[in-house]
C-alpha cells in the first residue's frame, strides 16, 4: 500500500504563510470584536507588567505606593511604545512589553555599595531608580544607532532559516521558568487555569455564537474569569487563613496590596522620580541587556510575522523596527520603568491562539494600557489576579510561539547532518547554558563571571542568562563557517533570500509601508 503512495501525498510543500488564521495583519475584525480582543491583550500584558515591579522595588526598599506608581508607569510606556512600533517600526501586530533581559544588571546596580548604604528606605529607592534610569538611557543608543544606521540590516543578511530557527524557537523555549514553576506556587489555581484555557481554546473551539467561535477567540478571557472568582472563592472561605506567607501570596486575591496604594488618577511623566544619575559602570552591564533584548525581539518578530500570516520582515523593516525600540528604552529611562522594553512574547502566542493577527487589535491594547494606567485603581483592581494564573496560561503560549520558530524548519534540508549538527548544539547550549549560569548564581549569590569589575561581570552574565541569544551566537556561527558555500539549498536561502529585501516580495508593500505617505521620506532599502 505504501508503495502506491505518491510523494506529494506523504509530504507537505513548504508554506510562507500559515493556513487556518482569520485575520491577519491588515485585515480587522468588528469593532465590537476587536475592542474586546485589544482588552484581552491587555490582561495578558499585566503578567510581566506586574511581576517585575513586584520582583524589584521590594530589594530597592521600595513600598506598596512605590510599586504601584512603577506598574503604571511601565504599562504607560508599554502603550506608548506598543503605538510607536505598530505605526512607525516594524507595523507588526506586536506588544512592546517589560523585558526579563534586564533584571541582571538592574539588580546588580540595586546592591551597588553606594546605594545600599542608604539608611532610609525611600531614598535609596529614588537613588536606585536614578542609577536604572540613567543607565537606561545610555543604553538605548546601542538599538538606536545599530536601527537607525541599518547596521542591524546588514547584521541580519548573515542569517538563514536555519541560523534562526533555534533563536526564534528559544525565544519561547527559553522562558520555561515562568511557565510551570509559576503555576506550581498554587496548583489549586494553577493546573484549572492551565485545563481550562487548553479546553476553551483547542476542545471547544467549533462552538459558534452568531457565526463568532467565541470560545476560542476569547478563551483567555473566559478562562482567567472564571479561575480568578474560584481563586476569589478560595480567599473568601478562609481557605489559606493558617497557610504560609508565600503561599498567601501567591494564591489569594488580596495579598498584592494594589488596589489600596493606587490613586484614583496619575498621568506618569518624564523625570518624574528625579534627575537620572549617570555611572559608566551601570551603563555598560545594561548595555548588555539592550543587546540581548534586540536579538530576543528579532526573533520575536519573525515568529509575529508568521502569526499575522505576513511575510518575513525584510532587512530594512527589521532594522527600522529595532532603531524605534531604542526609543522605546529611552523612553523607558525617561519616565522610570524600571526595566527595559523587548516584544511580548506572550502575546505573540496569542496571536495564534485567537487566529486573529490583527494590528489595530493590538493598537487597541496600546489605548487600554494608557487608559488604566492613568485611572490608577480600575488597572490595580486587574493587576491583582494571581500569578499563577498568568504561569498556567504562559504554558500553551509560550510553546506555541516556539513551535512557530520550529516551522522554519520546512525551508530548510533536515536529512543534512550539517543542518542537524547545527541545530541540535544550537537548541541544546542555548538551554544549557543559560541553566548553569541560573544555578550557579542561585548557589553563589553572582554570576560565573565574578571579577573585580563589576560592568565585565554584568556584561558576562547577562549575555549568557539569555538562550535565544546563545544560540544565536552559536548558530549563526556555525551556519556561516561549517560548508556554507555548498550549503545555500540545504540553508533554506533560496526561499530566505526574497524576504531580504522589501522589494523582493511584492507582499511586503501591503503588511509593511509606513502610514501618512511616509514612505515618500523614508524609501524603503
Amino acid at each position: 500500500m505504501a508503495a502506491d503512495l505518491k510523494p506529494e501525498e506523504i509530504s507537505h510543500p513548504p508554506m510562507d504563510q500559515l493556513q487556518g488564521l482569520e485575520y491577519c495583519i491588515d485585515s480587522n475584525p468588528s469593532w465590537g470584536e476587536a475592542i474586546a480582543l485589544g482588552f484581552q491583550h491587555y490582561i495578558l500584558a499585566l503578567g510581566t507588567a506586574v511581576m517585575i515591579p513586584s520582583f524589584l522595588v521590594p530589594l530597592m526598599g521600595g513600598n506598596n505606593g512605590d510599586k504601584v506608581r512603577v506598574v503604571q508607569t511601565l504599562l504607560f510606556v508599554e502603550g506608548i511604545n506598543t503605538l510607536l512600533q505598530t505605526l512607525f517600526g516594524t507595523r507588526l501586530p506586536t506588544v512592546i512589553g517589560g523585558s526579563y533581559a534586564f533584571m541582571v544588571p538592574i539588580v546588580s546596580i540595586i546592591h551597588d555599595p553606594t546605594l545600599t548604604s542608604i539608611t532610609d528606605d525611600h531614598l535609596r529607592f529614588l537613588s536606585t531608580m536614578r542609577a536604572v534610569q540613567g543607565a537606561l538611557i545610555v543604553s538605548s543608543s546601542i538599538q538606536i544607532i545599530l536601527g537607525y544606521s541599518q547596521l542591524w540590516a546588514i547584521c541580519s543578511r548573515f542569517f538563514s532559516p536555519i541560523g534562526m530557527v533555534p533563536v526564534m524557537a528559544l525565544v519561547g523555549f527559553g522562558l520555561f521558568d515562568r511557565g510551570f514553576p509559576v503555576t506550581g506556587r498554587c496548583v489549586e489555581v494553577g493546573i484549572p487555569m492551565l485545563i481550562l484555557f487548553i479546553i476553551c481554546s483547542q476542545y471547544l473551539k467549533g462552538f459558534q455564537t452568531k457565526q463568532l467561535p467565541i470560545l476560542e477567540r476569547f478563551a483567555l478571557l473566559i478562562s482567567i474569569t472564571v479561575i480568578w472568582a474560584y481563586a476569589h472563592l478560595l480567599t473568601a472561605s478562609g481557605a489559606y487563613k493558617h497557610r504560609p506567607e508565600i503561599t498567601q501570596i501567591n494564591c489569594r486575591t488580596d495579598k498584592a496590596y494594589l488596589i489600596s496604594s493606587a490613586p484614583w488618577i496619575k498621568i506618569p511623566y518624564p523625570l518624574q522620580w528625579g534627575a537620572p544619575t549617570f555611572d559608566a559602570g551601570h551603563c555598560f552591564g545594561m548595555m548588555a541587556a539592550v543587546f540581548v533584548s534586540l536579538i530576543e525581539s528579532t526573533g520575536a518578530y519573525k515568529a509575529a510575522s508568521r502569526l499575522a500570516s505576513a511575510t518575513p520582515p525584510p532587512a530594512h523593516v527589521l532594522s527600522r523596527g529595532i532603531g524605534w525600540q531604542g526609543i522605546g528604552i529611552l523612553l523607558d529611562g525617561l519616565f522610570g520603568t524600571l526595566t527595559g522594553s523587548t516584544v511580548s512574547v506572550e502575546n505573540i502566542g496569542l496571536l495564534g491562539s485567537t487566529r486573529v493577527g490583527s494590528r489595530r487589535v493590538i493598537q487597541i491594547a496600546a489605548g487600554f494600557m494608557i487608559f488604566f494606567s492613568i485611572l490608577g485603581k480600575f488597572g490595580a483592581l486587574f493587576a491583582s489576579i494571581p500569578f499563577p494564573i498568568f504561569g498556567a496560561v504562559y504554558c500553551v503560549l509560550f510553546g506555541l510561539v516556539a513551535s512557530v520558530g520550529l516551522s522554519f524548519l520546512q525551508f530548510t534540508n533536515m536529512n543534512s547532518m550539517r543542518n542537524l549538527f547545527i541545530t541540535g548544539v544550537a537548541f541544546f547550549l542555548g538551554l544549557s547554558v543559560p541553566e548553569y549560569f541560573r544555578e550557579y548564581t542561585a548557589k553563589a549569590y553572582h554570576g560565573p563571571a565574578h571579577t573585580r569589575a563589576g560592568w565585565f561581570n554584568d556584561f558576562l552574565n547577562t549575555i549568557f542568562f539569555s538562550a535565544p541569544t546563545v544560540a544565536l551566537i552559536i548558530a549563526v556561527f556555525l551556519d556561516n563557517t561549517l560548508d556554507y558555500k555548498d550549503s545555500a539549498r540545504d540553508r533554506g536561502m533560496p526561499w530566505w533570500v526574497k524576504f531580504r529585501t522589501f522589494k523582493g516580495d511584492s507582499r511586503n508593500e501591503e503588511f509593511y509601508t509606513l502610514p501618512f505617505n511616509l514612505n515618500r521620506f523614508f524609501p524603503p532599502s
